[in-house]
């Protein structure tokens, strides 16, 4: 697929979304949570934060994606996680998944493997050592950051094996597959790895654009070069990571058509065997 075609269905998609206002379901770590829900609001999506056990299978009912982020765990969580991925599922919803951490504590890689088990998952998003354990490669992770990984693009393969759906590596090099497409976004700035919560942004993201976009893996890379285009806008007007975290808000809400084709760098092609 031309890059071209990348960028005008990425364009599309986020005209959907400001059209629809679909409401994206978060249960999400107590960090990112405002962010989450502000990044959202600017991009078009309407964001509701529901954890408790007792109201999540009856809210995610209305939702057009559920979103699930480990990144602050309790196991009362987890419980809510799941029974909202089953309702999801059963009303065939969209599961994004963030496993924040896996491989950095056994809780961690455990509950993963929990949701990975229990819930189908239409993308999952990390970064390259949390999608490489999943993937069953060696990495390294120090607290909830990766520090080596091997090939980000063999880990978003085999994580998507794995997961039977899109797996999206982000980096300086966001890489995207569903096991046969493979999707490289050049898109992004590196002060995105500077503020705490932009890759939690960026998961949410999928689930706005997995709203809209019945193919999961589509959706998948449109979000990213989309969130990517806006951290390129936001670091234009920073003056480091304070000035940074406040333009990408503003530059996710004007982010717009014409923009998006004219600064899209993304590829797609056939993904490599197993």
């Amino acid at each position: 697929m031309a890059e071209l075609d990348l960028a005008e269905l990425t364009a599309r998609s986020l005209a959907r979304i400001r059209e629809r206002t679909p409401l994206i379901h978060n249960i999400t770590n107590f960090v990112v949570m405002n962010d989450t829900a502000n990044v959202l609001l600017a991009l078009g999506a309407s964001p509701v934060m529901a954890h408790a056990i007792e109201e999540v299978r009856e809210m995610v009912a209305f939702a057009g994606a559920l979103v699930l982020n480990i990144g602050t765990l309790e196991e009362r969580w987890i419980e809510a996680m799941l029974v909202a991925g089953s309702e999801a599922n059963a009303r065939g919803i969209p599961v994004v998944l963030d496993p924040v951490g896996a491989g950095a504590t056994t809780y961690r890689t455990a509950t993963t493997e929990r949701i990975r088990s229990g819930v189908k998952v239409a993308a999952v998003r990390g970064n390259a050592a949390e999608l490489a354990t999943i993937a069953g490669m060696e990495a390294k992770i120090r607290g909830v950051d990766s520090v080596a990984s091997g090939d980000p693009g063999a880990a978003a393969r085999l994580a998507a094996a794995r997961f039977g759906g899109v797996a999206v590596v982000s980096g300086p090099v966001d890489y995207v597959s569903d096991g046969s497409r493979a999707a490289e976004v050049h898109n992004g700035h590196a002060l995105m790895g500077r503020i705490t919560g932009s890759g939690c942004m960026a998961t949410a993201t999928v689930g706005a654009f997995l709203a809209v976009e019945p193919d999961p893996f589509l959706a998948a890379a449109e979000a990213m070069i989309a969130f990517g285009i806006a951290g390129e806008l936001a670091a234009e007007n920073s003056g480091g990571p304070g000035t940074f975290r406040a333009q990408l808000m503003d530059a996710v809400a004007a982010l717009d058509g014409a923009t998006i084709l004219a600064r899209t760098r993304a590829s797609i092609r056939e993904a490599q065997p197993a």
